[in-house]
C-alpha cells in the first residue's frame, strides 16, 4: 500500500502574503480553512495560457512556433473539466493572448532553466517562503525571472501589487542562489513588459515587510483572530455569506495548520538575529 507524502509545513507564498495584507480573514479562508472557490473566467483563462506556454517552452527550441502554441492550446482546452470548458465559452479567448505573447518575444530565441520552478526558503529568523516561478532565464546578464500576467498593464496601485508579487520571486533565488535576479513582467492582455532589476538592499527591506506578515500569520493562528478589513475588494469577493463586515456568517475556525501552533509563535516572538556579513536577506 503506497504511503501518503506528510502534508509540506506551511509558509509564506506571492498570493497568500498579498492575501494577508489586504485582509487577513481571506488569507484564513484560502490558506487555513481552504475554501472551495469557482475561478472567474478570467483566472481560469490564465491558468490555460500557463498550462500552454509551460509546454510550450518544454518543446525544442526551433518547433515552438504559433502553430505548436495554437495546438497546445487546443488540447489545454480539451483537457479542462467539462464545467471549466463551459465557463470560457465558445471563444475562450486563449489564442489572442497567444498571439500577444509571441509579439512580446521569440519563444525560440529564449533560453529557459526551468519551468514552474517551485523554490522555497528561510528568512534569517526561520520565516517560510515558498513560490512557483512561471520560468527561469539564463542568459549573459544572469538569471531572469519570467512572470505571465493574462491582463493588461495594471494602474499605478495595480502595478505596486504585481511588483509584490515579482519582489517575493528574487528574494527566493536571493536566498537560495546568492544571487540577485532580474524580473520581467509578459503582460499578455496587452502586449506590454514590465522589467524590475531589485539591489540587494531592495530585497533586504523588502524581507522585512515578509517577516512582519508573517510574524502577524503566526500570531493570530492558535486562536483564529484574522479579523476582515472592508473595502473596495469586497463587491468580488467569494466568501461575501461567511464576513461578518458583510453580514455573513463566519464559520467555526478549524484550528491552526501543523507547524503554526503556540510553539512557532513563541520562536516568531523573539527578537530577530542580524544577518551574517554578506548574506542575502
Amino acid at each position: 500500500m503506497a504511503i501518503a507524502a506528510p502534508p509540506r509545513a506551511p509558509a509564506l507564498s506571492p498570493s497568500r502574503a498579498a492575501d494577508f495584507r489586504r485582509c487577513a480573514l481571506l488569507y484564513r479562508f484560502r490558506a487555513i480553512d481552504r475554501l472551495p472557490e469557482t475561478p472567474s473566467p478570467a483566472a481560469l483563462r490564465g491558468t490555460v495560457v500557463h498550462a500552454v506556454l509551460e509546454r510550450l517552452h518544454d518543446l525544442e527550441p526551433g518547433a515552438r512556433s504559433g502553430d505548436a502554441a495554437r495546438t497546445l492550446a487546443a488540447e489545454v482546452l480539451d483537457a479542462l473539466e467539462p464545467d471549466d470548458r463551459a465557463l470560457l465559452g465558445r471563444e475562450p479567448g486563449v489564442d489572442a493572448l497567444l498571439a500577444r505573447y509571441l509579439d512580446l518575444e521569440d519563444p525560440r530565441a529564449v533560453t529557459s532553466e526551468a519551468r514552474e520552478l517551485l523554490v522555497e526558503a528561510e528568512l534569517d529568523d526561520g520565516t517560510p517562503l515558498r513560490g512557483v516561478l512561471d520560468r527561469l532565464d539564463t542568459g549573459p546578464g544572469g538569471l531572469t525571472v519570467i512572470d505571465y500576467k493574462s491582463g493588461s498593464a495594471p494602474s499605478v496601485r495595480g502595478e505596486l501589487r504585481a511588483l509584490f508579487g515579482v519582489r517575493f520571486y528574487a528574494l527566493l533565488l536571493a536566498r537560495t542562489r546568492a544571487v540577485v535576479p532580474a524580473v520581467r513582467l509578459l503582460q499578455l492582455g496587452d502586449a506590454t513588459t514590465l522589467t524590475l532589476r531589485p539591489t540587494a538592499d531592495e530585497l533586504g527591506r523588502f524581507a522585512g515587510v515578509l517577516r512582519a506578515v508573517w510574524a502577524a500569520i503566526v500570531r493570530a493562528a492558535p486562536t483564529g483572530d484574522f479579523r476582515p478589513n472592508p473595502g473596495p475588494g469586497c463587491a468580488f469577493c467569494a466568501f461575501r455569506d461567511r464576513c461578518p463586515a458583510q453580514g455573513g456568517t463566519l464559520p467555526s475556525y478549524p484550528g491552526p495548520p501543523p507547524g503554526m501552533g503556540a510553539a512557532t509563535t513563541a520562536a516568531v516572538l523573539l527578537p530577530l538575529t542580524r544577518p551574517r556579513s554578506g548574506e542575502p536577506t
